[in-house]
């Protein structure tokens, strides 16, 4: 998520940033357009799609490289370690990780456009407001990632959990 915010987020900052300086914006309402239903929808929903898509991406490509790194180094099995992840990881471990990185998608992507439609003071702005969107949606999935790992792990969790099958 911490990437994400970087790349995604600066990039969708700066872009909107340059289209509000531009005045880019104000003629997509001269034409009838909403900019938020044009520009900013589909941005979010991008993000909330791709990126727990790109954290079950990265989280295969991890167990994969622990899969290679231990059979080649180590002389463990492949199975060993598969075997050993099945163990340690419950439904509701993929299930939560998919459900913070929804949120984080939404938050760094409703954080970047908010900083980008607002931006004012030309090639200024664009770069303040580039930069002060990436701090702002780090501090809040910072925040945002204590408040969820609660509800998950210590306090709302154990209800969640139990709306879930047993088996895991």
């Amino acid at each position: 998520a911490v990437i994400f915010a970087g790349r995604v987020g600066s990039a969708f900052a700066a872009e909107l940033g340059t289209m509000q300086v531009s005045e880019q914006t104000d003629s997509l309402r001269v034409l009838r357009t909403d900019p938020v239903d044009y520009l900013i929808v589909p941005r979010v929903l991008a993000c909330v799609i791709a990126l727990p898509v790109v954290t079950i991406l990265c989280f295969t490509v991890g167990i994969g490289a622990s899969v290679l790194l231990a059979e080649l180094l180590y002389d463990v099995s492949a199975n060993q370690i598969l075997d050993s992840a099945a163990q340690a990881l419950a439904p509701w471990d993929i299930i939560s990780m998919e459900l913070k990185a929804a949120v984080f998608g939404i938050l760094v992507a409703i954080i970047s456009c908010a900083f980008g439609v607002t931006t004012r003071g030309g090639a200024k702005g664009v770069g303040l407001s580039t930069t002060n969107s990436v701090v702002c949606s780090l501090v809040s999935i910072f925040i945002v990632d204590f408040f969820l790992s609660f509800l998950f792990f210590q306090g709302l969790g154990d209800s969640l959990k139990s709306c879930m099958p047993s088996g895991g």
